[in-house]
């Protein structure tokens, strides 16, 4: 009978492994982003470098020792005569894959070593912008222009709840993106005002954690005009999924007008803290702050989630009772964070609240109506 397991069918064999080996993962992502997104940073481009040169020298690694493994084991097989021989306490060896491994280390660390220090160089900054991670949109102060927003999930509700198709960036856009010029560097301050947040940019090459009470820094410089999205990196509570992040780059005159824009629109639309407003106005804007912030844990009706610690609003002791008592409690929260404060409100919108949840879902307080100077006086 024909041997046929000679060197030529193992060669075949060989082949064709390497061959399925090279095709089949291909096929099965050629529809499917599974690389980084493209850079618009250099901090980003030299973040892509370096994981390109460390994979490929894990490749060489694999191919060298792997390599050499395969061909021993074919070679000196004992179908064809070889016999084990046995060896101890070779100085050259042990000289040799020391030095290796040693060397292959340096070669790896010192790039690696220029790129950290790289993201963590803030010097020197154009601009500033604080970021504040909140259950669950972020907050961005821009200090030396002095104005601030709020940039909250705008994937309509329909389209989570499966009643209309989703939209090309599904959970991926935001009311207020934050915005900034290109070609400056800006330095990021990060941090949270409730839970573990991060805040993380991937065609930035940014991603820093967002810690209650304390402020971590970070910043990027983008190169190219556009919109560019990320996301929380860091499970923060049931809708962690729902706070995205958008930056949008503009050149410097776009910036500009922007800037000037915006600045006029919030003096457009300051409120007094020392105006009197009437019930209908408050409970028309509570229903608003209610359903973007307070809804997401008492629900729309009221109704509160045990699941969650919210008690339900309906026919609730502190929204029936003194209203000095509930402006504290929506101000500084309480049950040790179950309740999280809302000082980041402004007097009015906490006035609207309030006045809105002691005249709604049946509910009619003796104090039904609270004003912002009541609220303003309530933080001193």
């Amino acid at each position: 009978m024909k041997n046929r397991t000679g060197p030529g069918v193992v060669a075949r064999l060989l082949r064709t492994a390497i061959a399925l080996s090279v095709a089949v993962p291909g096929l099965a992502f050629a529809d499917y982003e599974w690389n980084f997104q493209p850079p618009v940073s250099s901090m980003a481009v030299q973040i892509v470098g370096l994981h390109a040169y460390i994979f490929w020298i894990c490749v060489a690694i694999f191919v060298g020792v792997f390599g050499v493994m395969f061909y021993a084991l074919y070679r000196h097989r004992k179908s064809v005569g070889h016999q084990a021989v046995q060896f101890h306490e070779n100085t050259l060896v042990e000289i040799v894959w020391t030095i290796i491994p040693f060397l292959i280390l340096l070669f790896m660390a010192y790039p690696a070593t220029k790129t950290v220090l790289a993201m963590h160089d803030t010097s020197a900054p154009d601009m500033t912008i604080k970021v504040t991670g909140y259950q669950w949109k972020w907050g961005y102060d821009y200090l030396q222009e002095g104005f601030g927003f709020y940039s909250n999930l705008a994937t309509p509700l329909a389209q989570i709840e499966n009643r209309e198709p989703k939209g090309e960036h599904y959970l991926l856009e935001v009311d207020n993106p934050l915005v900034v010029p290109i070609n400056a560097k800006v330095r990021v301050l990060v941090t949270a005002g409730d839970v573990i947040h991060s805040w993380w940019m991937p065609s930035f090459g940014v991603k820093q954690d967002a810690i209650p009470g304390f402020v971590r820094d970070t910043w990027f410089r983008a190169d190219k005009v556009g919109i560019y999205r990320g996301q929380c990196a860091e499970l923060c509570g049931k809708e962690h999924g729902f706070m995205p992040i958008v930056v949008e780059v503009k050149s410097k005159e776009d910036y500009a007008k922007w800037v000037d824009e915006h600045k006029s629109k919030l003096a457009a639309a300051a409120d007094d803290p020392n105006k009197t407003w009437s019930l209908n106005d408050l409970v028309a804007r509570g229903h608003t702050i209610f359903d973007g912030n307070c809804a997401a844990c008492h629900q729309t009706t009221g109704a509160g989630n045990p699941a969650l610690g919210a008690p339900a609003l309906v026919g609730d002791k502190v929204v029936l009772g003194p209203k000095e008592h509930q402006i504290d409690v929506v101000l500084n929260g309480q049950n040790n964070g179950k309740m999280p404060p809302w000082k980041h409100l402004s007097d009015v919108d906490v006035a609207a609240v309030i006045s809105y949840t002691r005249n709604s879902w049946g509910n009619k307080a003796d104090q039904n109506v609270v004003q912002p100077a009541e609220v303003k006086t309530a933080r001193k």
